[in-house]
Order: C-alpha cells, then sequence, then structure tokens
C-alpha cells in the first residue's frame, strides 16, 4: 500500500517493536507483536493486553487505528496495548480462532476475557478496559 493510502487510512509506514516501545519517546504506542513474542508479550503480561489483530490491506483496521493509538496513549502505563497483523502471524491468530478483522482481544493473566469484533469508537474499549482493570 502506499504512503498516500496509510496516511489516509490511519496506517503506519513504521512498526513499532517491544524494544522501541521502551524508549522514552515512545511509551505509549501500540507494541508491533509477533508469533514469536506474543506469548512473552501478551500472555505473560502481569497487565491487562488488549490486541489488535489486523492486516494491511484491511480499510476496517485503518479506520480503527488511530482509536487504538489514542488507547495507548491514555492507558499505555497500565495496560499491554499490542497489533497483530494476521497475515504475518497466522498461528497468533489461529490459536484464537479469528474469524474476521479487525478484532479486539482483552487478556487477563493468560487468558481471553473479551473481544470486539468491528470497528468500535474510543469509550467502547475505554468502558471494557476501565471494567476489566478492576
Amino acid at each position: 500500500m502506499s504512503s498516500f493510502l496509510k496516511n489516509l487510512f490511519g496506517g503506519s509506514s513504521e512498526e513499532q517493536t517491544i524494544e522501541e516501545a521502551s524508549s522514552v519517546d515512545d511509551v505509549n504506542q501500540p507494541i508491533h507483536v509477533s508469533d514469536a513474542d506474543f506469548e512473552e508479550v501478551v500472555m505473560n503480561t502481569d497487565k491487562l493486553a488488549l490486541v489488535d489483530l489486523w492486516a494491511e490491506w484491511c480499510g476496517p483496521c485503518h479506520m480503527l487505528a488511530p482509536t487504538i493509538e489514542d488507547l495507548a496513549e491514555e492507558y499505555g502505563d497500565d495496560v499491554v496495548i499490542a497489533k497483530l497483523d494476521v497475515d504475518e502471524n497466522p498461528k497468533s491468530a489461529g490459536r484464537f480462532n479469528i474469524m474476521g478483522i479487525p478484532t479486539v482481544l482483552f487478556i487477563k493473566q493468560g487468558q481471553e476475557v473479551d473481544r470486539i469484533v468491528g470497528v468500535q469508537g474510543y469509550s467502547a474499549f475505554a468502558s471494557r478496559i476501565e471494567r476489566l482493570m478492576d
């Protein structure tokens, strides 16, 4: 996809890894996870984890991207906010029987506790985060 379309649909031309997320400037940005680090970053965290399952070709996924970025900015200190490209990481997507994207998983103590399928507004995600953090 061209840079123009990525910008238009909210996509990022740069992916952030867990190492990059630890820098001071990028703390509250979504972390791009892969099959290789999914277990460590998402399943083994002691925090609530929100995982956005998406693909480059998915228009609704790009519509949701700014919301996920806003959630990372607001909740990034207390919640792991991650993105997983389903085309590049089919093992993790298959593990949760993902049938459509975007799908956002909420994982707590290594277990899926909720999910949202499709594009929804910020408040739908924020209210679930608030409820699940308790």
